[in-house]
């Protein structure tokens, strides 16, 4: 029994079945590659921020009764901060949340809409102004961090959208139609149709074990024939 025929019909019937992935992932990797990610990730339009000096002389209430009072039962991480240019305590409580706590009155500090958009206004350099202003308790395709979030959307060409988180006011994800396309590439290039995140998923290590060995017989029947071409051309010079 000849093992070239053999070779060819599995090499056919693997590259029907993953050649369509194999243009996905080429055409994938070539988005991934054309795009700066810097663009991707909307950091472009990150406006310039001064620094600003820690004012030491507003510690008018110590770190110490802030975590008694907003924390008693423990923190993780504790540190000292400037938000909208008010001095904060930034406490990471054990059970995961977050709390900031006005470092002149003791107060809990609590990130309202005026303070998103002046958040947003502040982070943003590009062309447009802001066109909406939501708080996000679930995530989506385009956010999948913690939640609840505020999402500012912008009104300019690349239809940016800043998430800030809803304790703390930290910019957690920045999103525009650069991010968007390269995401959904992203999701077809590692086969991860829900989160896009595991890239370790049984779909696409299938996908890629066909492709090999599809690659594999590929090669091997191009070397076969050429050699049988090779040899017919020499003996046929010989005659």
């Amino acid at each position: 029994m000849k093992l070239a025929p053999w070779i060819a019909f599995l090499h056919k019937w693997l590259g029907l079945i993953v050649g369509i992935q194999i243009v996905l992932w080429i055409s994938g990797g070539f988005v991934m590659t054309f795009f700066h990610i810097d663009t991707v990730r909307g950091e472009h339009n990150i406006a310039h921020q001064e620094r600003i000096l820690l004012d030491g002389s507003q510690l008018r209430y110590s770190l110490a009764d802030a975590i008694q009072t907003h924390a008693p039962d423990g923190v993780t991480e504790a540190s000292y901060k400037t938000l909208l240019g008010q001095s904060v305590y930034q406490l990471h409580r054990e059970d995961g949340t977050q709390v900031l706590v006005d470092t002149r009155s003791g107060g809990e500090v609590r990130i309202e809409e005026s303070d998103v958009r002046a958040l947003a206004e502040a982070d943003f350099s590009g062309t447009g102004s802001i066109a909406e202003i939501a708080l996000i308790d679930a995530t989506n395709t385009e956010y999948r961090g913690p939640v609840p979030v505020w999402r500012v959307r912008f009104d300019d060409k690349e239809d940016t959208r800043l998430y800030f988180n809803a304790d703390t006011g930290r910019t957690m994800a920045r999103r525009n139609e650069t991010w968007r396309l390269f995401d959904f590439f992203w999701m077809l290039h590692i086969m991860d149709y829900k989160d896009r995140t595991d890239f370790n998923n049984w779909l696409v290590i299938t996908a890629s074990v066909f492709a090999f060995f599809s690659v594999l017989m590929g090669v091997g029947l191009l070397f076969y024939r050429l050699k049988l071409r090779d040899w017919r051309v020499m003996f046929a010079r010989k005659r």
